[in-house]
């Protein structure tokens, strides 16, 4: 698994592969199992179903690291963009962004000023933008721009953060947010990390993810636990019952089109669940991360192409 796991995010960042897969039928069917669709109108659509069946929902304009601020603030326009239709349409939704896309690679001060005017914009329309984690050379410089947000009382309502449980640093990081008190999304990680920074054996980054989740849990402040893994989700269900923590005071979070039979049983025993509803063009490097996490998923799209 970890070879496979290794070979599909290799595989992510190849680019003769990305332009055939997002340029033909062929590719774009596939991802269909895993994205919304190219436009904002196909990820609305997504949105008011869930909604409908009980579920949240956290949109996600697919694309990450730009090349300049004209790009940047065209990322960034996406996604007020869908705001403006979540208070519309008065959707249970939010918005969840990388701040690559918002220009962090070009100019960190462009990316926070961005930030800044989603989060704001999210405070006004009553929703909230979570930011995304992405590998570990951005961590803290990712971290820093949440916490000066944070800091701001007119924002604390209305931004989060992504924390990986396959970092070393995780704990000490979830230890500052929540005494900061500041909403945290916690999954296991998806990118391709140094054993220096990273656990390599699953079983150490399950018992992290274990660990932390009972941090969150333990906390007054709203978290949520990203994970398909049914040992987590039953770890994390028994040491809620165990502290009588209801279970309103937290949410699972899984991806769109992902286990949607543990989505809806989920929801049938009354927990929160938000789904992760990505949507765009810029769709294989997430879709190709989809296939390491669970290579099983393989398996399932080569079983199910001609059911699409």
């Amino acid at each position: 698994m970890p070879v496979l796991r290794s070979a599909f995010i290799a595989l992510s960042h190849n680019r003769p592969l990305r332009n055939f897969c997002e340029n033909t039928k062929f590719g774009r069917r596939m991802s269909s199992r895993f994205v919304a669709g190219m436009e904002i109108g196909d990820a609305l659509r997504v949105a008011a179903e869930l909604n409908h069946q009980g579920f949240l929902v956290t949109l996600d304009s697919l694309g990450e690291s730009v090349t300049s601020e004209t790009e940047a603030h065209r990322a960034a326009d996406i996604y007020h963009e869908l705001l403006k239709w979540i208070a519309a349409q008065k959707l249970n939704a939010n918005i969840s962004v990388k701040l690559t896309q918002m220009g962090l690679t070009l100019d960190r001060r462009l990316a926070e000023s961005i930030a800044e005017s989603l989060a704001r914009h999210a405070a006004e329309v009553g929703s909230f933008l979570r930011i995304d984690m992405e590998d570990s050379s951005l961590t803290q410089a990712t971290l820093d721009i949440v916490c000066r947000l944070h800091a701001r009382p007119e924002l604390r309502a209305s931004i989060g953060v992504v924390i990986q449980s396959y970092l070393y640093r995780s704990q000490a990081d979830v230890e500052q947010l929540v005494a900061n008190s500041i909403r945290i999304r916690l999954c296991k990680g998806a990118y391709k990390e140094p054993h220096e920074v990273a656990f390599p054996k699953k079983s150490d980054v399950d018992a992290n993810y274990i660990r932390l989740s009972k941090m969150l849990l333990d906390s007054p402040i709203y978290h949520g636990l990203a994970t398909h893994d049914e040992a987590m989700i039953a770890a994390a269900q028994a040491f809620a019952s165990e502290h009588g923590i209801d279970k309103t005071r937290f949410e699972f979070q899984m991806l769109f089109g992902v286990r949607r039979d543990l989505q809806r049983r989920l929801v049938s025993q009354g927990y929160n669940v938000r789904v992760y509803v990505p949507f765009g063009s810029d769709w294989y490097p997430y879709f190709m991360r989809r296939l390491a996490e669970r290579p099983a998923n393989v398996i399932f799209l080569a079983k199910n192409y001609f059911k699409f």
